[in-house]
């Protein structure tokens, strides 16, 4: 809330005493009018050196220092003052308003309190009173109060400047408790009095962003436009909708034209915020270089750095360079520990690097400094979902054209015993059978595990449990097991390590003769800044039956979009057995398969409350089983879910193919399926 100087006042008192005084004082009022307070210090301390009990030059003198920051002088000149005489009631208001310049808004108010219950229709006494409650964000008692002083003086610039002052304030409280509305109808009066007024359209428009209204949004952008410097603000704010409205394009090119504009502009401000759009929109398009390159120019060009370490901070986030970017928001923090941008940017890279205890301190911090801010309190409730306990339960139905049909149920139960421990239980019930053969068999199984990070990306993950099967021909329990390494050796780098021991259910034929299989597996992962991306996988798998496996998968992928997330790329599988055994289950000395695909995703993470979440995988190749003759192949998969509330959400899938699986070549397969989640 802007400070509003009372300058009709002074004028009124400072005259009558210059009367008195008998002293030419015009060039210092012209001073303090002006806002030169330097110079109005400099001249009435002349004047009191020659006058010293000069009462109108110590009160001028008193408001000089106020306003130049020296807040404690300027309460001793008053104090001084009041008491030589203590019922002057001009003073006393000077007083109180040094008392405000002070930011001793509490003491500030008691005291307004005692000047209205003396004069209750001063003028002065309402303004200030109202100031001192918006500073203390008592905005509604403080409409109450400088609406009353705007009767007695319906056409004072001043108080009309601080009721927009407060209606801004008042609307931005509303805007955090989500009265949008309200806040909107406070915003709307402020431009029957200020028509087209900058900061309460900004307001207007940052709510509309907020709510994803982002037409109105767009609508009240183009009313800023009312001038060259105000249409340079309005592309600014065209360009960050557009960025909301998930077209980056557009946002790069609405930040090109108004960095072309801004360069005849004069304002140094506006100048700052387009360059600083202008970057985010390059980074928002992946143009990493020349974001980079931008960023280097403002380092020489600007001695303010915190908002171009902000900036740089923002570009090695996106770059995945988590390090860097702390590094970027603790200098942000060490000039200036109460920086919003630091605190909230530097929670999320912890959050981003996996470093949680840092982010639960880090969002702690930023809310206890900024209230109800709607960013903050969003990155606190993705806290709050990465460990809250939940309850996974599936369903599924699988048939082939080997006459093969399965009834699954899975229940998974995850709980987060800290930042970095939790622990889960997994049970399965299988039912799976061919009339054709008359094989049944059913399995029983439970197990049960834990995920513990050592450090932010080095997690480990093991299971163990057991399973209870029965078939027509054997019954028998089997223990499995699993461990997993997962890290990120390097930026952009994801490697997994891990083990399984399995036991192979696909069919009831497996299930009966006790096929287990231990797998040995490497995945590794590399993205780029450039959106290519490369994945590997190699299995190799020891079976029961003393037979060997070599499984290696790779995928070279192009990410088309971020949101939703849309890919495309070339998989390619290689599969041999040791030994050929066509009659239990699939184990061909050699087999490969090519295939183009391409993947449509919305995850339920990003979804928001009543909204549908999606994935979509569709490939098309062929494979090649030993010396046969090369075989058309396709896969199609689907997933299609709603998210009802933060804690319940359901998902229909299915999966339908023809490539050769670890049983039988050159078959059909089809499932389909329930999920449900449920947070709790």
């Amino acid at each position: 809330m802007k400070q509003i100087t009372h300058f009709i006042l002074f004028v009124l008192f400072a005259s009558s005493y210059s009367l008195k005084a008998q002293v030419d004082m015009k060039k210092g009022f012209r001073f303090l009018e002006n806002g030169n307070f330097e110079n109005a210090k400099t001249f009435f301390k002349d004047i009191l050196k020659e006058h010293p009990n000069n009462k109108t030059a110590k009160i001028c003198y008193g408001r000089a220092l106020g306003l130049t920051g020296s807040t404690k002088e300027a309460i001793t000149v008053f104090t001084n003052l009041l008491n030589d005489d203590a019922t002057n009631f001009e003073v006393k208001l000077n007083y109180a308003e040094s008392l405000l310049w002070d930011k001793q808004f509490t003491k500030a108010k008691k005291y307004y309190k005692t000047l209205l219950n003396e004069k209750p229709k001063s003028f002065n006494a309402l303004l200030g009173y109202a100031n001192t409650l918006s500073n203390l964000k008592e905005f509604k008692e403080a409409l109450s109060f400088i609406n009353k002083a705007i009767e007695k003086s319906p056409n004072n610039n001043n108080a009309l400047i601080s009721r927009k002052y407060i209606r801004l304030g008042y609307a931005d409280t509303l805007h955090k408790k989500e009265q949008s509305n309200e806040a909107l109808v406070v915003l709307n009066k402020n431009l029957d009095d200020f028509k087209l007024d900058k900061e309460t359209l900004s307001s207007k428009a940052n709510i509309y962003i907020t709510n994803n209204q982002f037409k109105e949004a767009e609508e009240v952008y183009t009313m800023l436009a009312t001038s060259e410097e105000d249409a340079i603000t309005a592309l600014n704010g065209l360009s960050l909708v557009a960025h909301f409205n998930k077209n980056d394009k557009k946002a790069l090119e609405i930040a090109s034209k108004a960095l072309k504009k801004s360069e005849s502009s004069k304002d140094s401000m506006v100048i700052q915020n387009t360059k600083e759009r202008y970057i985010q929109a390059l980074i928002w398009n992946k143009k990493y270089g020349l974001a980079s390159k931008e960023i280097k120019q403002l380092y020489n060009d600007y001695s303010d750095k915190d908002w171009i370490f902000s900036l740089d901070a923002t570009l090695q986030m996106y770059k995945s360079d988590f390090k860097k970017s702390i590094a970027l928001y603790k200098e942000i923090l060490n000039g200036n520990s109460g920086s919003f941008n630091g605190n909230l940017g530097i929670t999320n890279a912890y959050f981003a690097k996996g470093d949680y205890d840092n982010a639960f301190s880090g969002i702690d911090k930023t809310l206890k400094l900024f209230p109800g801010q709607k960013d903050a309190l969003g990155l606190q409730k993705k806290l709050n979902k990465k460990f809250a306990p939940f309850v996974k339960q599936t369903i599924s139905y699988s048939t082939d054209n080997g006459d093969n049909s399965a009834y699954t149920s899975n229940t998974f139960i995850k709980h987060p015993l800290s930042n970095k421990f939790s622990i889960n239980g997994n049970f399965k019930y299988r039912k799976t059978e061919n009339l054709v053969l008359n094989e049944r068999a059913n399995l029983l199984g439970f197990n049960a595990g834990f995920d513990y990070q050592i450090i932010p990306n080095l997690n480990i993950l093991s299971n163990i449990g057991i399973n209870n099967v029965k078939s027509e021909s054997n019954s028998y329990n089997q223990i499995e097991a699993s461990f997993l390494l997962k890290t990120k050796p390097f930026r952009l780098h994801n490697l997994e390590l891990g083990f399984t021991k399995k036991l192979e259910d696909f069919n009831a034929n497996l299930l009966g003769r006790k096929i287990v299989n231990d797998n040995y597996f490497i995945n590794y992962n590399l993205s780029t800044t450039f959106n290519l991306g490369w994945y590997n996988q190699f299995y190799f798998t020891q079976l029961s039956d003393n037979n060997q496996r070599n499984l290696f998968f790779t995928s070279l992928y192009y990410n088309i979009m971020s949101a939703p997330a849309l890919k495309s790329g070339v998989n390619y599988q290689f599969i041999s057995f040791k030994d050929q055994i066509p009659t239990i289950y699939f184990s061909p000395e050699s087999f490969h398969n090519f295939e183009i695909f391409i993947e449509l995703l919305k995850s339920e993470e990003e979804t928001k409350i009543k909204n549908w979440f999606y994935h979509f995988n569709a490939a098309t190749g062929f494979q090649g089983i030993e010396s046969n003759e090369k075989q058309f192949t396709y896969r199609l998969q689907a997933k299609a879910g709603y998210k009802f509330s933060e804690r319940l959400l359901i998902n229909l899938f299915g999966k339908h193919t023809n490539i050769a699986s670890a049983t039988v070549a050159g078959f059909v397969f089809t499932e389909i399926g329930l999920n449900l989640k449920l947070y709790y």
